[in-house]
């Protein structure tokens, strides 16, 4: 039987973080992985020769918890334009980032998305947080479908654009979630500008696994964690198939055991459709909508436009995503792609198709920043249901557990 000062369970972001402050304090630390790769709901398999991540992910290098934590150079970041394409009944749309690409604001007043009412009401909506993240942290927080109300915030711009790119963002197609989570997410969006690694999202787990071996920490894939027993020194961890292992602490960076009676945001998620075909059908990189809300699909991109080295070369890889739950058909999903790009999808060969139901927790208005890391007996919790639904959060929360590990062990 192994001993250590801690465990960590789950090798996704949060426990990889983790593990990496704890190593580096010089704490004995493993992580249990039950699957084959780290990464959790971060990871890439290579199918038929294309690389297919698990959902439609994207990195943006603005967090501050990336720019800290992570080499994003050596990720070889491939970056999206700012930009967005709306399929309408009679013509695509194209609105993009006024400052990030200044030769598309004429095309973009001439689209009929934008006029000087939607620009003043996104103005109120969302002018403050981009001015100081400090303004969607301040007042009353309430529903984005309420906050838009108040805002005036109405017509095309929020139909055929704000609400269908949102919701694939969010995982909510009903305008629930918290709008002050979604003002500190627009203004991410505004200030960097995301993208996919090279060799597909899995690479931002591999290289902090990396880190964290470095600094000490041992990774230990296919243990699958089946108990956590408490004994008079700390914890009997129950490791299927393995002998069990004992630690003074243990970290809990994945699903969790439901006899802790922790209360967790409800899960969102997302099912994410990927086709190859030979050609692309649009030399466009920016993501694509249906501002006509005529089927499941809430946003597709042709991947390789932005990233070739998603797919063997002189092959093209396109995503479709739907919001769960979807009953959508793969006969349905191609007709509205077939739609939206104005091509034949017909010759296109699906891949595969990811149903991610634990995409995100649920961000419900009035906004938690911050929920607690410790159940107070030794246990932690680390995950982005514990921060932000998103790759920001998912660091952070590791951070603070790592944080409140070695506070409690001082003592």
């Amino acid at each position: 039987m192994s001993g250590y000062d801690v465990i960590v369970v789950g090798a996704g972001l949060a426990g990889l973080r983790c593990a990496t402050w704890l190593a580096e304090a010089g704490r004995d630390v493993v992580v249990l992985e039950q699957g084959d790769a780290v990464g959790g709901r971060e990871r890439t398999d290579i199918v038929d020769g294309f690389r297919l991540d698990l959902g439609f992910h994207v990195l943006n290098p603005a967090y501050p918890a990336i720019r800290r934590w992570v080499d994003v150079d050596a990720l070889a970041l491939r970056r999206f334009p700012v930009a967005v394409g709306v399929r309408l009944d009679d013509r695509l749309a194209r609105l993009a980032h006024p400052l990030r690409h200044p030769l598309s604001v004429p095309e973009t007043l001439r689209s009929g998305l934008v006029g000087p009412a939607d620009l003043a009401a996104l103005a109120r909506w969302a002018g403050p947080t981009l001015a100081s993240a400090r303004a969607a942290k301040s007042g009353t927080d309430r529903t984005l479908d309420e906050a838009w109300d108040r805002a005036g915030l109405r017509g095309a711009l929020r139909d055929s654009v704000l609400e269908p790119f949102l919701a694939g963002v969010l995982a909510d197609d009903r305008q629930g979630t918290s709008d002050a989570f979604v003002r500190l997410l627009i203004r991410s969006f505004a200030l960097g500008r995301p993208g996919v690694p090279a060799a597909g999202i899995g690479a931002l787990p591999a290289q902090l696994a990396d880190t964290a071996r470095r600094a000490g920490a041992g990774i230990r894939l296919a243990h699958r964690v089946v108990s956590t027993r408490h004994r008079a020194r700390g914890w009997h961890v129950g490791v299927e198939g393995h002998d069990a292992m004992t630690a003074r602490s243990v970290v809990i960076a994945t699903g969790l055991d439901p006899s802790l009676d922790v209360p967790l945001p409800r899960p969102r998620g997302l099912q994410t459709w990927w086709f190859a075909a030979d050609q692309a059908p649009s030399g466009d990189a920016a993501l694509r909508v249906d501002g006509r809300r005529q089927g499941p699909i809430v946003n597709t991109a042709v991947m390789t436009n932005t990233a070739p080295t998603y797919a063997p070369r002189g092959r093209h890889l396109i995503q479709a995503t739907c919001v769960l739950p979807s009953a959508a058909s793969e006969d349905a999903i191609r007709r509205q792609l077939a739609e939206i790009w104005d091509a034949d999808t017909r010759a296109w060969s699906l891949l595969r198709r990811d149903d991610v139901t634990r995409a995100l927790p649920a961000q419900d208005p009035p906004l938690r920043l911050r929920r607690s890391v410790r159940l107070g007996d030794g246990r932690y919790l680390a995950g982005d249901h514990r921060d932000t639904a998103s790759i920001q959060g998912a660091l952070v929360s590791g951070q603070r557990a790592a944080e409140a590990v070695l506070t409690d062990l001082a003592r």
